[in-house]
């Protein structure tokens, strides 16, 4: 029977006596689900799945999202595209060149950020598999986005509520050095979404936001960037954040509709770490599910 472990009252558990690489009952599916929508960061140790395991466990939270290294003229792929390579590592195995367009890319993942914001329609949920790991650094931090919004100022709340953001993968891997080129940007245009999430579930309000923001509709850039900043620094504070530090085959499930998370730095030129990721779709735009109407030119 499928136990649940709290790391604290309403975020982050890990789960026990469960191997996903076995049929699961119904019973503990639906405990695993509860757990889910409660604590929205799932720890899972000791977990063997082969690719299809893995992506038919993501399966059970909606569509796959497809690795978009398929678009991008980054490298070969490692990996079937149901599993995104989350990795510092080429095709046979081994670490990245300094110089590797793959290795700066995949460095965006250490700016704050929730799944796929930047496609029409967001991330539910991401499993993230860890093979191999440095022996330093690289774990990754965990950023409660409802409980960041019960304790956000009256006037934050004011100031985003009903409003809508532009995402971008460009715009997060320009904070880096990270050019896009044309042809990738225009794979992956910009696209709106809500600032504020109301959970399908559980009825919990989160703030909506990632490095993939660049702007909101009706501010101008500054007053975004500025309102961007603010946000991104009260939902990181210290009380809304679990950090894991990864072992070899824990498998960690989060739900991107209402947390951000970053992969933390680690000698990524001397270590491998080997992180591959499953990913669903949620069920549409988050501007459709929250009932905002986008500007004619935006629609």
């Amino acid at each position: 029977m499928v136990e649940i472990w709290p790391v604290t009252e309403d975020f982050a558990a890990e789960v026990g006596d469960v191997d996903l690489s076995q049929p699961i009952s119904d019973e503990d599916w639906q405990t695993i689900e509860d757990a889910y929508h409660r604590y929205s960061v799932l720890v899972f140790p000791d977990q063997h799945l082969d690719h299809d395991q893995h992506a038919a466990i993501a399966n059970r939270f909606g569509d796959i999202d497809h690795s978009m290294q398929k678009s991008m003229s980054i490298r070969d792929e490692r990996l079937p595209s149901a599993i995104a390579d989350v990795s510092n590592l080429g095709p046979d195995g081994d670490v990245l060149a300094a110089d590797d367009r793959m290795m700066g890319f995949q460095r965006g993942n250490r700016l704050w950020h929730t799944d796929s914001s930047f496609k029409p329609t967001p991330a539910n949920a991401s499993l993230l598999a860890m093979k191999s790991i440095p022996p330093v650094g690289g774990f990754t931090e965990f950023a409660d986005m409802r409980a960041a919004w019960d304790a956000l100022p009256t006037d934050l709340r004011h100031a985003i509520e009903g409003r809508i953001a532009i995402h971008s993968i460009a715009t997060s891997r320009a904070r880096l050095g990270f050019e896009m080129t044309e042809e990738e940007n225009g794979n992956y245009p910009r696209v709106p979404q809500a600032m504020v999430r109301t959970h399908r579930v559980t009825g919990r309000k989160s703030v909506y936001i990632a490095s993939h923001a660049g702007e909101i509709i009706d501010m101008n850039r500054d007053e975004s960037e500025e309102l961007l900043r603010r946000l991104e620094d009260h939902c990181t504070q210290r009380q809304f954040v679990y950090a894991h530090r990864w072992r070899v085959d824990d498998l960690v499930i989060w739900d991107n509709r209402c947390t951000m998370h970053r992969g933390r730095p680690f000698d990524d030129l001397r270590w491998r770490r080997d992180a591959q990721r499953a990913t669903s779709l949620d069920v549409g735009p988050t501007w459709q599910q929250e009932g905002l109407e986008l500007p004619v030119a935006l629609a």
